[in-house]
């Protein structure tokens, strides 16, 4: 990973981020134990203190969520170096993690469950920390990416080395909200794999955003970002499904991946001026439609970024900015038919057929009165509907530069004033110049403008098998035997030798090899041997990778001498359910929510009948009984309300209900 003391622009807002998240969770603390006493107590002074000290806490935390929104608005930090003129891109910032020391729960579990000598492991557990430490400042670029997946994968090895189904191992993963700061703990290692697959993401649009926008190649590379970080995302929203986290929960995903293909599409339509417009017909219908296509997919983006739940946790910048985007391209559109119909008169050696049917094209239905025909040979029709789109254009630039206004961080982005200044004042001119006659006797209407694109934006899937790792806990032997699901006996060891050439056994199966056919007279069954026994090791050599002709030339190279081998059987033990829950809070509303760790037992009636275990991130109204005590902020606290019933912080994500 990067150097986490470098002092660059996008290492000191990561630390600022940091900063805030911690705090984020104190404030939070401290709202958590205000409300607990004012639900505890019954002396009015103490109630009026108490809800004194909440509006001062609940201020706080919304002065610190202002902060964080800057941070996710400082877009300027991860553009291009080189002098843009471009409407900046938007990237997400990574989210943030605690250290987590895998030693102690690692050592215990390889020496319980695995029965070896955990200090063998040392080195093994020290570079998976060493890893996941440099995955919290990955350098921006393939290589980054590429540590990041290669930690990915290899949390799939430890979780079904380490991460049994029935019980936890004692690691607490913490990971902060992208958006609110506000810090989930789960014993699940799933929450790990699922933040580093959003931090993924998260890098490819930093990389995106980073690309020049000034050349052809710059532009590729930023289409290609985009479209992988909403990959990601999107693997991310269906692999885990019911996230605890706000940012990584489906609605908010659904938006992050219509965002990034909507700047994805944005490059597109750069990448297809890049060379420059140049005034021909055919030039301009194109640029037009394009055009048309970007802003409707930015509209799509501002309208579900103002949906619930989202709304209440997504940058309020960044769905300004959407709008802004949409009338931007809107306006821009209208320009350019504009300049269609009044630059370009139709001439004896033009195409009239091919002329008419794009200009047809352009619109779901023609104004009234007017044909696609006559009015490319009216000059007068032409010069009255190139106005009426040049006025709709100047509308449109007029409500983006408005729109801009309002968000005090956008007023401070120097080249989205510069952009949207330059082009309002284009479409101004052109209107000007043309003639001057009465506008209040022309009635047309400019009509919509229908979006096509001929490069539509797709997501691309994640290919995680192109990198290529090594489980760190290679020797502890072939994953699908020796996992976290199952159990086996304490290594045996079986003193045998050959007796007239015949072991008294066969061996069958791949790595590693089992007992098969044991004679029950043979003096290996004698010493305790059993059939499917896996066998382990041979005179002091591990074995565990051998195959069944390896393991036989050992046993046979001693010949008549008696030689010790290690052996393990399988054991059939049924699965139990942990009974204590990684999540709990309550009252989860409009803006934040406290997840923690809660250890308390539940006590489970033995004349009911005992619940399902429900999967992972998928809390629903079954799993109400292990909710606990309240901790959210920042909303209104009734002076004597009480809450009567537990739930949840996950009930309502099968419902409409505002959550996130």
């Amino acid at each position: 990973g990067c150097n986490p003391l470098a002092e660059t622009g996008r290492s000191k807002l990561q630390n600022q981020r940091a900063v805030l998240n911690q705090q984020i969770l104190r404030a939070v603390r401290m709202r958590a134990g205000a409300e607990n006493l004012l639900r505890a107590t019954t002396n009015n002074k103490v109630r009026e203190q108490v809800l004194l000290e909440l509006s001062f806490v609940n201020s706080d935390l919304q002065i610190l969520k202002e902060e964080l929104e800057g941070l996710n608005i400082s877009v300027e930090v991860y553009q291009d170096t080189a002098e843009t003129f471009s409407i900046p891109l938007v990237p997400l910032g990574l989210k943030e993690t605690k250290e987590v020391d895998f030693t102690l729960p690692l050592k215990d579990f390889i020496l319980e469950h695995f029965s070896e000598d955990s200090s063998e492991y040392e080195d093994e557990i020290a570079d998976l920390m060493d890893l996941r430490q440099a995955c919290r400042t990955p350098s921006r670029d393939e290589a980054g990416i590429e540590m990041l997946i290669s930690y990915f994968l290899q949390l799939g090895y430890v979780e079904n080395r380490f991460f049994p189904p029935t019980r936890h191992v004692g690691v607490l993963f913490t990971w902060y909200d992208s958006f609110t700061g506000v810090p989930v703990c789960q014993q699940n290692l799933l929450l790990e794999k699922a933040s580093i697959l959003f931090n993924i993401g998260a890098l490819y649009t930093q990389i995106g955003t980073r690309c020049n926008r000034q050349t052809e190649a710059g532009l590729e590379n930023a289409v290609d970002a985009f479209q992988r970080a909403a990959g990601v995302l999107s693997y991310l929203k269906e692999t885990f499904t019911h996230t605890p986290s706000y940012d990584m929960s489906p609605a908010m995903l659904n938006v992050l991946v219509k965002m990034l293909l909507a700047q994805a599409q944005e490059c597109v339509f750069e990448q297809i001026g890049l060379p420059g417009i140049r005034n021909e017909f055919f030039t301009l219908v194109k640029m037009t439609q394009e055009a048309a296509k970007v802003g409707e997919v930015y509209m799509l983006v501002s309208t579900a970024m103002n949906q619930e739940p989202v709304k209440e946790n997504i940058p309020y910048s960044w769905s300004k900015l959407a709008q802004i985007k949409s009338d931007h391209y809107k306006a821009l559109a209208h320009y350019f038919v504009a300049t269609i119909l009044c630059d370009h008169e139709l001439q004896a050696g033009d195409d009239e057929d091919q002329q008419e049917k794009a200009l047809s094209q352009l619109y779901d239905h023609m104004p009234e009165g007017l044909m696609a025909l006559s009015l490319l040979k009216d000059k007068v029709q032409r010069k009255q509907l190139g106005k009426a789109h040049l006025r709709k254009a100047v509308v449109c630039h007029e409500e983006a530069l408005r729109v801009c206004g309002l968000c005090k961080k956008l007023r401070n982005i120097d080249v989205l004033q510069e952009v949207l200044t330059a082009a309002h004042k284009r479409s101004l001119l052109k209107y000007s110049q043309q003639e001057t006659e009465d506008d209040f006797l022309s009635l047309i209407q400019a009509p919509d403008i229908i979006a096509k694109t001929e490069h539509k934006m797709e997501i691309i899937a994640p290919q995680f098998s192109k990198v290529k790792v090594k489980d760190f806990f290679h020797r502890l032997g072939p994953l699908a035997v020796f996992s976290a699901k199952q159990r086996w006996t304490a290594p045996r060891s079986i003193r045998i030798h050959c007796e007239a050439g015949e072991l008294g056994f066969s061996l069958k199966g791949g790595s590693p090899v089992q007992i098969y056919c044991l004679d029950p007279v043979c003096s290996a069954a004698s010493m305790g041997l059993r059939e499917g026994d896996y066998i382990v090791s041979v005179g002091g050599v591990d074995c565990k990778w051998l195959g069944v002709h390896e393991v036989l030339e050992k046993l046979k190279s001693v010949g008549e001498q008696p030689i010790e081998m290690e052996v393990i059987s399988c054991q059939d033990t049924a699965a139990s359910v942990h009974s204590k829950s990684a999540t709990y809070s309550v009252g989860m509303q409009k803006t934040y929510s406290l997840i923690c760790l809660a250890m308390e037992e539940v006590k489970i009636d033995q004349t009911k009948k005992t619940p399902l275990k429900l999967p992972f991130l998928s809390w629903g109204t079954k799993n109400r009984q292990k909710a606990a005590s309240t901790l959210c902020l920042p909303s209104a606290v009734a002076g004597s309300s009480h809450i009567k019933k537990k739930l949840s912080p996950f009930t309502l994500l099968n419902s409409e209900s505002s959550l996130y």
